[in-house]
């Protein structure tokens, strides 16, 4: 396999230090993978291959080369429930989950998983579309701020890190949304929980920045 020749020892240390689950990993750059990936272009067959092979880094290419027309409800779940590492979780919700036509409903369900990396998928998902869905209404981001709003308990690194993310790239999705966004972090503020003050502070330094900008 290509990915074996391009392993690196130094970068996978560098991965072990920043969390990442490395029991199954070669240590290749992200940045390798997505120059592999450009070379081989969608190839969905391939991609179940990689996925299958359970190699970090040959997923992580899986989500990349995937066809999102032809990745079913079955497959997402499948995927998302192999997940063991947060790097893959984001690379896979923002590869592939956010360009499919399951994202939305999936995203909701995710958030309510006891699993965390599930749970994790479904926020990073929000966060994703918030960015790279250009299409839905605000409603859509408005419901994921009531999920983020119930969620934001969840003291567990992985999850409440991702509730902040997609409650930040909400936020900054236009001046309306931004002002909701605004408003459930101050709900947020008031939880006794220090994840969900964590999460509302964060979240409300960059949301109320002077340098956020809007059309």
């Amino acid at each position: 396999m290509e990915l074996s020749r391009l392993s690196s020892l130094r970068n996978k240390k560098g991965m072990a230090r920043y969390r990442i689950n490395i029991e199954t990993a070669y240590g290749v750059p992200v940045k390798e993978i997505r120059v592999l990936a450009k070379r081989i272009m969608t190839n969905h067959k391939l991609a179940l291959q990689l996925w299958n092979s359970g190699i970090h880094e040959a997923r992580i290419l899986a989500t990349i080369i995937a066809d999102p027309q032809k990745t079913t409800k079955t497959l997402l779940n499948n995927w998302v429930n192999d997940i063991n590492s947060w790097d893959l979780c984001d690379q896979t919700c923002n590869n592939l989950i956010a360009k499919t036509r399951h994202a939305h409903d999936h995203s909701l369900k995710w958030s309510r998983s006891k699993k965390e990396f599930t749970k994790r998928a479904g926020f990073s998902t929000m966060a994703a579309l918030a960015v790279h869905d250009k299409n839905s209404p605000d409603e859509k981001f408005v419901e994921y701020l009531d999920r983020i709003s119930v969620e934001s308990n969840d003291g567990r690194n992985f999850v409440k890190k991702s509730v902040n993310w997609a409650l930040r790239q909400i936020g900054k999705r236009n001046r309306n949304l931004n002002r909701l966004a605004i408003d459930c972090a101050n709900s947020i503020l008031e939880s006794k929980e220090s994840s969900a003050k964590w999460i509302a502070r964060n979240a409300l330094k960059e949301l109320t920045s002077h340098r956020l900008k809007f059309n």
